[in-house]
């Protein structure tokens, strides 16, 4: 179990809401929805470990995840929570409903489902690779050297975001040799029986331009969730709440409103 760095919002009086980032994300990424929902809710923002402030180790699947948070709502003595989560996240609070459904009060999942993917996320390890952090100069020397791999000028900026200056030089703050080792796992979703289905309110909100949510996953979705819906957010890709906020945020009102 590692003990989970994190970011809070609003009043520990307010109903507890976790946010969890997505791979090779951090608790940076949701602090704009984060502020957005603290006058409501005690939104609570880990790293996941392998990531931002969270501390290293060498195993990184779901169910050492899921210990991690349960962990961390033990710590701050939370009870059940509004569980949210993006891309790996998603599949972090997918799990954690399975598993410990007493612990959610309500499941956001974002644009992730409960399948194992088959695609692979080498292309992003190797413009990794390609930038020498023991010789970049600064932050603009880095997104050059990731040019050629990763073209998009906003996802180059999303992963320079783990790109940090210490007092020998720059480094990442990520767990690279982890999250290649355990590339596998992480693609992957801890099989399930019927039993294991989470019954409580659930939604799944996704890209509309996003394959990440197809009609082929609902049946797997409908089979482990069967109270969840699915809200597609017009014009957003794999980034929801940050290509498309204000639909992001409609979704999200929406199925809060429905909450007791």
């Amino acid at each position: 179990m590692i003990e989970l760095a994190h970011r809070a919002f609003g009043d520990t009086s307010n109903p507890p809401m976790l946010l969890l980032h997505g791979l090779f994300g951090s608790s940076s990424n949701w602090g704009t929805i984060a502020r957005q929902l603290a006058d409501r809710y005690q939104v609570i923002v880990p790293d996941l470990r392998n990531h931002g402030q969270s501390p290293h180790d060498h195993v990184h699947n779901y169910p050492a995840m899921v210990d991690d948070v349960v962990a961390l709502m033990d710590r701050l003595g939370l009870g059940p929570a509004v569980m949210a989560g993006h891309s790996m996240g998603g599949k972090v609070v997918m799990q954690l409903a399975l598993s410990a459904p007493e612990r959610v009060a309500g499941l956001v999942v974002v644009d992730m489902a409960p399948i194992s993917y088959s695609h692979n996320f080498n292309l992003v390890l190797q413009a990794f690779d390609a930038v020498d952090p023991g010789s970049v100069r600064n932050r603009a020397d880095a997104d050059v050297a990731m040019a050629a791999l990763v073209p998009e000028p906003g996802v180059r900026a999303f992963l320079l975001q783990n790109l940090v200056k210490r007092p020998d030089g720059w480094g990442w703050r990520q767990n690279l040799a982890a999250l290649r080792r355990e590339q596998a796992d992480i693609l992957a979703f801890p099989h399930h029986p019927d039993a294991d289905a989470y019954n409580g309110p659930t939604t799944f909100i996704h890209g509309e331009l996003s394959d990440y949510v197809k009609p082929s996953y609902e049946a797997e979705i409908a089979r482990l969730f069967p109270r969840a819906t699915l809200c597609s957010v017009a014009g957003a890709g794999h980034w929801v709440y940050a290509e498309r906020p204000d639909g992001f945020m409609a979704c999200l009102e929406a199925f809060l409103a429905d909450l007791p």
